[in-house]
């Protein structure tokens, strides 16, 4: 997906709140041209397109089922699905039946303005918003301190002390206190009660507002009529304390949403606005990256996001990529070395020839799983979505005949009664349980280098116990390494090295380019074997004229490939070779072998010791992958298999209770991945957008797989302690409420203090991922 700055037509924080249904900025959006900057095409339904945005306004899983109910019944939306955690939505909608203003302006009407994902203006937005609940805040704690002196005489004073005028004076002052707090402060909490009326529906601010309301009324008849039906008593104490607990919890809450949302637009929004493009008469000038195309020369200079995959013409740099890549070292970027879009030049300008753009780069698929995963809904927090609006009406009607019960009692207590009952029934903790902790440990996975394209395969993980590698490509690296070389008599094997790294530059079979590797350790011997006429025959080898550098006299023809190109006896080994000879016969036999990733065992031992059993299936020869399942320290491994087997035998596990999970490089894999509870492909072996996995290694290390295991289990323990710690507090605090034993303002504080502990608790899965030797 494409995320380039829509810097021309971002919806200004001025433009948003309230968001006009028929605003100019929604209607610019409409423009064909501009879709690619929040929206991709998809392939498999034409005509249709998948748009990543942003709600305001949402505070629970009820707002975001009613946004999903407000957009699917708009003609020409496919799909909606909205995250209560992110506040983020991704919908489907068909060009030929609706165009994004019109989806838009449904949710707009709902009560909740959608924007861009990464506009431009989304860190203004955030940082209005808590600008507006820090001033409500504060005139609420204010206000609250105020009121809480003047109630202070009634708690302390004995019969008689307080004389009749005085006691009224202290409650008017309360009273003309608890107006900037009624009026400013509650503000939000009665706007969005009056909008959820309006539309015949229930969010988590309406039994909130209720409360409120019915508390200030109840004091303002207390101060007014002393001697009517509810008494003299008044509660603006509590009124106060309960509006300041509330927006305290909603503040944090903010604080900490803002905190991942950011991590999450570090990545989105790595692109910049402009570059520098050398033109026709060769003179560099700025223009907007929409308009940079493949085979553009651009100049990056230091501090600057590269805005396109592409290669380097002139000079050299250190590029971070430690987003994109989970490799935290800068990496060294020289002439024709590849740069990635998203990753930072940090040292010096290099020109870059452009070879990919807008969403064909790397950069782009990251950003479409991300956004994919980040509104995607687990089971679990499926099911606190479904029991959302039933559990507020059952809120309501608790509340009610709480206030019934015991209104023959006492009237005003009765209501105060059910304004507790009202305040600490609210379900915000329980739907935050779930996506807040899914969402902090996505995060924390993709700063290591690990793509959760699914939160349910974090579900998944949790419980795997037998985990199967493939080998090539995964276990093993793609290319190879040099192992013994054998010469005839009187060659050396750095000479013989030499003549074959010669010859193998001029191809670029894996077995050539690690010859080539290998011959560099030896620059002299190298540099003095010169290649004429080099020709490559497809699948058999390389033929040339070598002759030591500056004595053309000592030329003579060789080969190097097969022992039957080369026109010489196959060797006994059954390890995979290449040969070398000359007019006069053999001169050399270079062993390969596959090159095992160096965090391999590593790896394999730490999954061990979770509780893993590991597998190694591989359509390679059987002894070739018994000899990498030794060097990894698998003790199951099974070779000569196709892809059918590589099911049928994942399928046997399964039919044993099994929870497998599947590693592979999705290039011949895709059955088994498919078949697999959980699956990992490595990001450089397949293009993202293909990968039929549900998580994605952008690295090349193996031990996130191991990591992730670690990281999974530790996330369904913090969600297990978030849904008993709401379970708890419910059993605990409903019944107090009931029995009138527990007043307003400590409701207010009970309900902020779940919510804010919850997220506080999920948040520690946003760390950084513990390293594998630790595991």
């Amino acid at each position: 997906m494409q995320t380039v700055s829509l810097s021309p037509l971002s919806l200004s924080p001025s433009s948003l709140p309230g968001a006009a249904v028929n605003s100019t900025p929604l209607a610019m959006l409409d423009d064909p041209h501009e879709w690619s900057a929040f929206s991709r095409s998809l392939a498999a339904q034409p005509s249709c397109w998948e748009s990543s945005v942003v709600f305001e306004g949402m505070h629970c899983a009820a707002c975001a089922l009613t946004i999903e109910d407000a957009l699917r019944r708009v003609p020409g939306v496919l799909s909606a699905d909205v995250s209560a955690a992110s506040h983020r939505g991704r919908i489907v909608w068909s060009d030929q039946a609706i165009k994004p203003s019109g989806w838009m302006q449904a949710a707009a009407r709902a009560g909740y303005p959608a924007v861009p994902a990464n506009d431009a203006f989304a860190n203004d937005r955030r940082r209005v918003e808590t600008r507006q609940v820090l001033w409500r805040l504060g005139v609420a704690g204010m206000c609250m301190m105020q009121v809480m002196m003047y109630a202070w005489p009634a708690y302390v004073a004995d019969p008689g002390d307080l004389a009749p005028d005085m006691a009224q004076l202290l409650r008017w002052a309360s009273w003309v206190l608890s107006l900037p707090v009624l009026l400013f402060s509650c503000a939000p909490f009665f706007r969005n009660a009056l909008r959820d009326l309006r539309h015949r529906r229930v969010s988590m601010d309406l039994p909130v507002a209720l409360g409120m309301g019915i508390t200030f009324v109840v004091s303002s008849l207390g101060t007014f009529e002393p001697n009517g039906i509810f008494g003299a008593e008044v509660y603006f104490d509590s009124f106060t304390m309960f509006v300041f607990f509330l927006l305290t919890g909603r503040w944090l809450e903010l604080r900490l949403r803002d905190r991942t949302a950011g991590a999450l637009e570090a990545l989105m929004n790595r692109l910049p606005d402009s570059v520098e493009r050398r033109g026709a008469d060769g003179v560099f000038e700025r223009v907007a990256v929409r308009r940079l195309s493949a085979g553009d020369v651009i100049r990056v200079l230091p501090g600057e996001a590269f805005p396109a995959d592409g290669f380097i013409l002139e000079g050299s740099t250190l590029a971070d990529e430690s987003l994109l890549t989970g490799e935290s070292r800068p990496l060294p970027r020289g002439k024709g070395g590849i740069v990635i879009a998203g990753s930072h030049n940090l040292s010096a300008p290099v020109v870059v020839q452009v070879e990919l753009t807008g969403s064909e780069t790397r950069f782009a698929q990251i950003v479409a799983l991300m956004e994919s995963a980040s509104t995607s809904k687990p089971k679990l927090a499926q099911l606190a979505d479904r029991i959302a609006k039933p559990f507020l009406v059952f809120v309501l009607l608790a509340a009610g005949g709480a206030g019934a019960y015991w209104w023959s009692h006492d009237p005003g207590h009765a209501l105060m009664v059910a304004v507790a009952v009202l305040i600490v029934t609210c379900p915000c903790a329980l739907s935050l349980a779930t996506p807040a902790a899914m969402l902090a440990s996505a995060g924390a996975l993709a700063r290591n280098g690990v793509l959760v394209r699914r939160l349910q395969a974090l579900e998944a993980m949790a419980s795997v116990d037998a985990v199967v590698f493939d080998k090539t490509g995964t276990l093993t690296r793609d290319a190879f390494a040099l192992g013994e070389v054998h010469t005839r008599e009187g060659v050396s094997k750095d000479n013989a090295l030499a003549m074959a790294a010669a010859l193998a530059q001029h191809s670029l079979h894996p077995v050539s380019r690690a010859l080539v590797a290998a011959g560099q350790g030896d620059a002299l011997q190298h540099d003095a074997w010169v290649v004429q006429e080099a020709h490559e025959t497809a699948g058999q080898g390389v033929s040339g004229r070598l002759c030591i550098h500056g004595r053309p006299a000592s030329a003579v023809m060789a080969r190097l490939g097969s022992a039957r190109f080369c026109d010489v006896a196959a060797p006994a080994t059954p390890a995979l070779h290449a040969c070398l000879s000359d007019e006069q016969g053999w001169i050399a036999t270079f062993e390969l072998q596959e090159d095992l990733r160096p965090d391999a065992h590593a790896t394999v031992a730490s999954l061990t010791a979770q509780g893993v059993q590991v597998y190694l299936l591989s359509g390679d020869l059987p002894e070739s992958a018994a000899r990498v399942a030794r060097q990894a320290g698998i003790n199951h491994a099974r070779g000569g298999c196709t892809p059918q087997d590589k099911l049928a035998f994942l399928r046997g596990l399964q039919s044993q209770g099994h929870k497998v999970a599947m590693v592979g490089d999705g290039l011949n894999d895709g059955p088994v991945l498919a078949g697999a509870h959980v699956s990992f492909a490595f990001g450089q072996a397949v293009p993202l957008a293909q990968a039929q996995s549900d998580l994605v290694v952008l690295g090349d290390r193996l031990g996130s797989v191991a990591q992730t295991l670690f990281q999974a289990r530790r996330t369904f323990v913090i969600i297990r302690k978030n849904l008993w710690g709401s379970a708890i507090y419910n059993a605990v605090c409903v019944p107090l409420a009931v029995f009138g034993w527990l007043p307003a303002w400590l409701a207010g504080l009970g309900m902020a203090l779940s919510s804010l502990l919850v997220v506080l608790n999920a948040l520690r899965l946003s760390t950084a991922i513990a390293p594998l030797e630790s595991l």
